[in-house]
């Protein structure tokens, strides 16, 4: 598709100027308009400019028209009294979409080739890889990756998005990363509760060991035992209990004995000096001895229900008093291993959860590698069956290489400014439906054997370019090539 006409009035501050399919250069000194004839073109295909003001100062409208041998028409025309005027037509009929027909006829770098040579590295990759035609969608997206992949820029061109996914930088990437941290974290967990777990500990059969259960037994025995040293101490104190109370007895009566010996004496005194009394003492000599029998019979009453009841309380121990004593220390011991196993359940249980969550980590990992080696492997994919802008281009992890005639495949960046344009006018005859025309805007930063090859070139292949020239001449020049 060639260009037959381009008019340009008053805008950019260019008064008019009218082209035709013929290759220009436009010179002059800085301010002579040289660029404006440049930007007007680019404002009449994208409908977008960086300058504040398109119209020509003292004007209300400035026009922008542009026509083709296939019977396309683009004139823009920008008012300052009511709103700008677009209308694309492609023949007779009045193109829908005008914006996004546009885009599909033209290459940013049919735009702006020497403004691609001073890009970064990253920027010229970008270009390149928005060139490589291959048919995809959100859809396709998840059906790689299952999801629309977070953090990425799904402006750019599949492979630098497939770039983004599978780059160190990238959500899957720095997701594996913590994935692999939290799972190496919980191992080092791990590693620190089972160094503090017994080897071969068999944590189901300790969560069902009733404790409880041996505890009751060991009491049972422990009471058991103690009313058996209670009764053997009993009837062993039973002889040693009843002599004291013989000895209680034996006591008792010599108490007596003496009170009644000494009051014998007194009352023998007392008859020596009261023989009128002899009568009445003697009687009360007599009823002596009986009050003597009579406490004497209730000692010994006394002395007998002392033993009878001691007795009654031995006889009740007389069951256990002929049991053996027996040992639950082996018992004693099975409790405290039960315990000591007991207190490892709660952290053998989380030691067991924390496993089940570092292998869910892990298999994470491994969907998250999976994925990022599928984002590296597509690109070779693509390749395949993608409709490249030029012969000689390849993608390497992401980054455009060009194959030169030696063989050498480099990147880019790599290349020489004129290898670089070179691309940039294979990329404009990629195309026979594009537009056939490069714009050039400050040739003069070309050395003067790269320029020479640029217009050579563009001429062999027959396309159409605007350049231009900053000169001494004050005056705007346009001169066909």
């Amino acid at each position: 598709m060639r260009i037959t006409k381009i008019k340009i009035k008053n805008l950019f501050g260019i008064k008019e100027v009218e082209l035709n399919s013929e290759s220009v250069e436009a010179i002059g000194t800085n301010g002579a308009g040289k660029s404006s004839i440049i930007d007007a073109i680019k404002f009449g295909l994208t409908n977008q400019s960086n300058r504040p003001y398109l119209i020509k100062q003292g004007e209300d409208e400035g026009e922008i028209l542009i026509e083709t041998d296939t019977g396309l028409s683009i004139n823009r025309k920008a008012r300052t009294q009511k709103g700008n005027y677009n209308l694309i037509k492609d023949g007779e009929n009045k193109v829908s979409s005008p914006e996004s027909f546009l885009r599909d006829i033209f290459t940013e770098l049919q735009l702006s080739p020497v403004e691609f040579l001073n890009w970064t590295a990253q920027e010229q990759n970008r270009i390149i890889l928005d060139l490589i035609e291959y048919p995809w969608s959100m859809d396709t997206i998840k059906k790689w990756f299952g999801e629309i992949v977070q953090d990425v820029d799904y402006s750019k061109s599949i492979l630098e998005i497939l770039n983004q996914i599978q780059s160190e930088k990238g959500y899957y990437y720095r997701t594996r990363q913590d994935v692999n941290r939290q799972a190496r974290d919980k191992k080092a967990n791990i590693e620190e509760i089972g160094g503090d777990i017994p080897t071969n500990y068999n944590v189901e059969a300790w969560e069902k060991y009733n404790l409880a259960d041996i505890y009751t037994q060991i009491e049972r025995i422990r009471k058991s035992n103690s009313e058996i040293e209670k009764a053997q101490r009993a009837i062993e104190n039973r002889d040693n209990k009843v002599r004291a109370f013989e000895a209680d007895k034996e006591i008792a009566l010599a108490a007596f004995d003496r009170e009644v010996t000494a009051y014998q004496t007194r009352i023998e005194k007392d008859v020596a000096s009261l023989e009128e009394q002899l009568r009445g003492k003697k009687a009360e000599l007599t009823g002596i001895e009986e009050k003597k029998q009579t406490k004497i019979k209730l000692i010994e009453a006394e002395y007998r229900e002392k033993v009878a009841k001691y007795d009654a309380e031995v006889e009740q121990y007389q069951e256990y008093a002929d049991k053996e004593i027996r040992d639950f220390s082996t018992l004693q011991s099975e409790a405290k291993q039960a315990e000591g196993m007991k207190l490892h359940i709660t952290e053998y249980r989380r030691m067991q959860r924390l496993e089940e969550e570092r292998i869910e980590l892990m298999q994470r990992a491994d969907i998250l590698t999976s994925k990022i080696e599928l984002a590296r492997k597509l690109p070779g994919e693509i390749l395949k069956t993608a409709k490249l802008p030029i012969e000689n281009l390849t993608v390497v992890d992401g980054i455009p290489m060009i194959q030169k005639k030696t063989g050498e495949v480099l990147p880019i960046g790599n290349l020489s400014d004129g290898e670089k344009l070179d691309i940039c006018v294979d990329i404009t005859i990629a195309k026979p439906n594009h537009l056939q025309i490069i714009l050039l805007d400050g040739i003069e930063k070309l050395s003067d054997i790269n320029r020479k090859h640029l217009y050579d070139k563009c001429k062999a292949k027959e396309i159409q370019f605007i350049a231009t020239r900053t000169t001494d001449d004050t005056e705007l020049i346009i001169a066909e090539l």
